[in-house]
């Protein structure tokens, strides 16, 4: 049986990771602070220990480690949200370094959120303007960082990845809520784009990239961006909704500071395409938000 280790798999992306790559035939093994399961490995994010011996043969290692950015940017926040990602990242590095099997594939987490706001131009990973702000130069410098690791005999994918649509988890969950309380309406002008993949494709999309052994730069989105007026209106029809209250600038600012988070995660127009998915042949399943979003309510 192949293995896979996923690092900082518990949450809800390990979670669909793990029961995609389990249903296909692979073992998994978590790298967690806090395991709970026989499958789980202890491992604190920053230094080498005894998990570093689960690496030998193993099929592939997906690094998902890091510091949620559902979060007020405080500068203890900040510094959390950078150390996580430059931490785990360094240290995997020197363990697959240090092993004499290495992982055949290593695959780094990273964001769509490293392109700069955008209506018109899609950002692809050749063309795709980098921007210069604290979620982009988080994601410039945690990429950096796994991109200075020379290893070998272990491919390196970077994974460009946008909102994931999930039945149990990620942006869907309070998206529906406030659809169901009548507060589904478009917020701010509702122009931004919103790009987005729904969980089934996000897993299958890194197995193709391991199967078919690539390696760079990969934007995980699907090829299909919306927006956000679009994704309201498609919540509200999907749950007969006949109305959602709109939510002026104002008010998503107010709120975000009222429930913890930063309004950047409503208010950017993230317009990402997957152009080199496409170009290596990777067909979506879901590649509209109607067809997603039925799919998983």
């Amino acid at each position: 049986m192949k293995t896979i280790i996923i690092a900082g798999g518990t949450g809800f992306l390990g979670q669909v990771l793990e029961n995609y790559f389990t249903s296909n035939g692979y073992g998994i093994i978590i790298l967690t602070r806090k395991p709970t399961k026989s499958n789980h490995i202890y491992w604190n994010a920053k230094n080498l220990d005894q998990w570093t011996k689960a690496l030998e043969g193993t099929y592939a290692l997906i690094n998902l480690t890091g510091k949620s950015v559902d979060c007020r940017y405080t500068e203890a926040n900040k510094k959390l949200i950078h150390d996580s990602r430059i931490d785990s990242t360094n240290v995997l590095g020197k363990a697959i370094l240090k092993s004499k099997k290495p992982p055949k594939a290593w695959l780094n987490m990273s964001t769509s959120t490293i392109y700069k706001d955008s209506y018109q131009k899609q950002m692809t990973e050749e063309n795709g303007d980098v921007g210069n702000d604290f979620s982009m130069n988080i994601a410039k410098s945690w990429e950096a960082t796994f991109n200075s690791i020379e290893t070998t005999q272990t491919r390196k994918v970077i994974l460009r990845t946008s909102i994931v649509l999930g039945e149990n988890g990620g942006a869907l969950i309070p998206l529906k809520q406030l659809t169901k309380f009548g507060l589904g309406g478009k917020q701010w002008h509702g122009k931004q784009k919103v790009s987005w993949i729904h969980e089934t494709d996000f897993a299958r999309a890194i197995d193709f990239l391991i199967k078919n052994n690539l390696n760079g730069v990969f934007n995980i989105v699907s090829p299909k961006p919306t927006t956000n007026t679009k994704l309201m209106t498609t919540l509200r029809r999907s749950f007969k909704v006949p109305f959602g209250i709109p939510q002026p600038k104002w008010l998503i600012k107010l709120g975000a500071k009222i429930i913890g988070t930063e309004p950047e995660l409503v208010l950017k127009s993230r317009n990402v395409i997957p152009e080199k998915l496409i170009q290596k042949g990777f067909t979506f399943k879901h590649q509209t938000i109607e067809q997603a979003i039925s799919n998983l309510i």
